[in-house]
C-alpha cells in the first residue's frame, strides 16, 4: 500500500456476476454476448406496457449454489423490488432487484494472505436484472444504446467492510471469482463485463474503530483496476483529511490512464431509488428439499481441491494452489492422475511438474486454454510413466511432449519415441565403455578430480552425455563415473 500508516482503509466490495443461463432473468430472450446489437430483445425486457415478467428458475438455482458455497443463510421467502432510476439504457425506468429480503444473507469466505487466514463477511447475495449498454465509441456527438443486455440475470455479492488493504481486496475478489467459475455459473470474464466490481472505500486513523465517510468507485472491470482505483481513492481521502477537510459521500469515477478517482455525483441512498415490491412477480419460495438437492449438486470447490491434493496425493501446498487456481487445469490434472496405471506419489508429483512447467508454458506462449491443447490426459500420463521407467530421459520427454502438441494429439508417446530413436541407453556395459573413453581422453581433469576438485564430475557427465547423444541414463552414468574415479 502507498498510503501512510497514519490511516487504515476500510473496504467493502460489491461484485456483480452475470449468470450463465441461456435465457434472461424474466423472459426467454437469449443471453448470447456476441449477438448483433438489439437482436436479443422483446417487449418484456424492453419494458413495454402491459407485459408480465416470469422468473427464470435457473437463476434461483444458481444463486442458491453461490449462497451455499459462501456459507450464507438462505431465506425461505424473498421478494423482488423495483429500483427506480432514469438512465438511457434502462428503457422501462426501473430495474428488478431485491432490497429488504435478499435470498442469501450473512455468509462468509476465508481468504489467505501470506499463509494467514482472514474471514470476510458477506452481507447479502441477491438477484437482479442487468441494464442495457451505452456506447460512446462511434461518435463524438452521439451515444448508441444496445438493449441486448437488458434483463440479463445477475447476482450481486455484497461484502461486509472487513477488508483493510488492497492485497486483501484483490485476494477476496479472486476467491469469489474462483467460486463462481468452479460452480459453473459465471465465466469470470471481467473484460467483457460478465464480472464487475464496485468498491466502497473509507479511511480512519489507525487504531480507531469509528468508520469514516465512504465513497463508492463504480464499474471496475479488471483486477488491476480494482487495486489501482482503491489505492488512488485511499490517497485522495488521505490528502483531504491531512488538509483538515472532510470526505464527502460521493460516487466516484476511476480514470485508469491517469490512475485518479474523481467525484461523479452525490452518492445515492436507498430512498433515492424509491424501492417498492415488484407487483408483477410472486414470492420466491425455497424449501429444504431444494436446498439439499443443490448441496448435493455442488462440485468440489477450490479450497477442498487443495486439501485433497495435499492429503490424498501428497502434493506440496505450492503445487496444489497453482494447479487448482484454474478449474480447467485442475480437471485436466485429475484426468492425468486417474490415467496413471499406478498413481504413486512420485508419479503424481511428476505429473504436477509437467503441468506447471510445460503445459502452462504452451498455454501462455500460444494464448490458448487447456481445451485447445489437444494433448489428451492419458498421453501425458503415459509420458510420465515412460520417463519414470528410465526408457527415455527428461530432455527426450520434452521432445515427445512438444511433438504431442504439434501433432494435435494424433500420435502416441511410444510412436514418437520409436520414430525419433529417443530411447534412453541403460546398458551398463555400453555406458561403461563410453565412460572409460572419456576418462582416457581427460587425464588432466581426472588427476584434478582426484586431488579434490570434485565439481569436475559435472564436466565428465556432460562429456558422456554428449558422446551418447544425450541418451545415456544419467543415474547409471554417475554410478559408473564415481566407481571409475575412485579406482
Amino acid at each position: 500500500m502507498n498510503n501512510s500508516s497514519k490511516y487504515e482503509p476500510v473496504i467493502g466490495l460489491e461484485i456483480h456476476a452475470q449468470m450463465l443461463t441461456n435465457s434472461k432473468a424474466f423472459c426467454k430472450c437469449s443471453t448470447d454476448f456476441n449477438s448483433p446489437a438489439n437482436s436479443n430483445v422483446c417487449p418484456v425486457c424492453l419494458g413495454h406496457p402491459g407485459v408480465l415478467p416470469v422468473l427464470n428458475e435457473e437463476l434461483v438455482n444458481f444463486i442458491l449454489k453461490m449462497g451455499i458455497a459462501t456459507n450464507c443463510h438462505i431465506r425461505e421467502r424473498s421478494i423482488f423490488a423495483r429500483k427506480n432510476y432514469f438512465y438511457p439504457d434502462l428503457s422501462k425506468g426501473y430495474q428488478i432487484s431485491q432490497f429488504e429480503t435478499p435470498i442469501c444473507y450473512n455468509g462468509k469466505v476465508n481468504i489467505r494472505i501470506n499463509g494467514t487466514a482472514k474471514t470476510i463477511g458477506i452481507t447479502r447475495i441477491h438477484m437482479e436484472e442487468d441494464a442495457g449498454k451505452s456506447i460512446h465509441d462511434f461518435s463524438d456527438n452521439d451515444t448508441l444504446i444496445d438493449f441486448n443486455r437488458c434483463g440479463v440475470p445477475l447476482i450481486e455479492i455484497v461484502s461486509e467492510p472487513d477488508i483493510n488493504s488492497t492485497t486483501e481486496a484483490l485476494q477476496y475478489l479472486q476467491d469469489i471469482r474462483q467460486i463462481l467459475i468452479y460452480l459453473g455459473i459465471n465465466d469470470g470474464n471481467m473484460e467483457e463485463g460478465s464480472l464487475r466490481c464496485d468498491a466502497n472505500v473509507s479511511i480512519r486513523p489507525t487504531g480507531t474503530t469509528e468508520l469514516g465517510t465512504r465513497t463508492e468507485i463504480k464499474n471496475l472491470n479488471s483486477f488491476k483496476n480494482v487495486v489501482d482505483a482503491i489505492e488512488a481513492e485511499i490517497n485522495r481521502q488521505s490528502k483531504i483529511l491531512d488538509a483538515g477537510n472532510k470526505v464527502n459521500y460521493h460516487t466516484m469515477n476511476y480514470n485508469a490512464k491517469e490512475k485518479t478517482t474523481t467525484p461523479m455525483r452525490t452518492k445515492e441512498e436507498a430512498h433515492d431509488y424509491r424501492y417498492f415490491p415488484e407487483p408483477d412477480l410472486v414470492y420466491v419460495v425455497v424449501n429444504e428439499q431444494q436446498i439439499e438437492r443443490i448441496k448435493n449438486e455442488l462440485p468440489e470447490l477450490h479450497d477442498k481441491k487443495i486439501q485433497r491434493y495435499i492429503s490424498d496425493y501428497g502434493l506440496p501446498v505450492y503445487d496444489a494452489e497453482v494447479i487448482s487456481a484454474d478449474k480447467s487445469i485442475a480437471d485436466f490434472f485429475d484426468k492425468v492422475v486417474s490415467s496413471l496405471k499406478k498413481p504413486e506419489t512420485k508419479l503424481i508429483k511428476q505429473a504436477s511438474n509437467w503441468i506447471m512447467t510445460e503445459v502452462l508454458r504452451i498455454l501462455n506462449e500460444n494464448k490458448i486454454n487447456i481445451d485447445e491443447l489437444k494433448i489428451l490426459p492419458p498421453s501425458l500420463a503415459t509420458l510420465v510413466e515412460i520417463i519414470d521407467s528410465g526408457q527415455i530421459n527428461h530432455n527426450a520427454g520434452k521432445e515427445v511432449f512438444n511433438e504431442l502438441y504439434k501433432s494435435g494429439g494424433t500420435k502416441a508417446p511410444v510412436d514418437i519415441i520409436n520414430e525419433r530413436n529417443l530411447s534412453q541407453l541403460s546398458d551398463s556395459s555400453e555406458i561403461e565403455t563410453i565412460v572409460q573413453k572419456i576418462l582416457s581422453e581427460s587425464q588432466a581433469e581426472v588427476e584434478r578430480f582426484k586431488e579434490g576438485e570434485t565439481k569436475l564430475r559435472g564436466f565428465f557427465v556432460g562429456k558422456v552425455m554428449k558422446e551418447s547423444k544425450g541418451k545415456a541414463n544419467p543415474k547409471i552414468v554417475n554410478e559408473i563415473l564415481l566407481k571409475k574415479l575412485s579406482e
